[in-house]
């Protein structure tokens, strides 16, 4: 039987699990202090990403067969970790907007849709923490308008 990932803590998790976590609380302090919605809602989206990274770096799933066809992280998330189905699910449909947004399109994106999501990627990149035995350390608001 496989460990689960709360069994996987401090220095059993690789250095890519490692890196994935570093970059992920990269984006959300760049979301923290980005000045407009549109690059708030991309940064907390890509820390989002890094986080799910995480997970599946730390939990690997067989190839089966020669040739599969490519799948998004918030497809193969559920299968690596169920608990996190949801948030899969939720982060799945915004990454849609924050490719239009990195794409340049960004008046869907208001204040408040950056805000939320900034508040919801932190929680998904402590929750992703939680579950590979990382202590967390919360962001620290940071007052910073947005232009917008």
């Amino acid at each position: 039987m496989s460990p689960r990932l709360s069994d996987t803590q401090g220095p059993r998790l690789s250095p890519a699990v490692r890196a994935h976590l570093a970059d992920s609380r990269s984006c959300l302090a760049e979301a923290t202090t980005a000045r407009t919605p549109a690059s708030r809602y991309v940064s907390a989206h890509l820390a989002a990403l890094r986080a799910a990274a995480a997970i599946l770096a730390a939990r690997p799933r067989p190839m089966e067969g020669r040739r599969r066809r490519l799948r998004s992280a918030w497809e193969l998330l559920p299968e690596a970790e169920p608990q996190l189905a949801e948030w899969a699910a939720y982060f799945s449909v915004s990454a849609a907007k924050r490719a239009a947004a990195e794409a340049g399109v960004v008046r869907g994106i208001s204040r408040a849709d950056a805000d939320e999501l900034l508040a919801d990627a932190e929680t998904f990149v402590t929750t992703v923490e939680s579950l590979l035995g990382i202590p967390t350390q919360p962001q620290l608001p940071v007052d910073v308008p947005l232009a917008g």
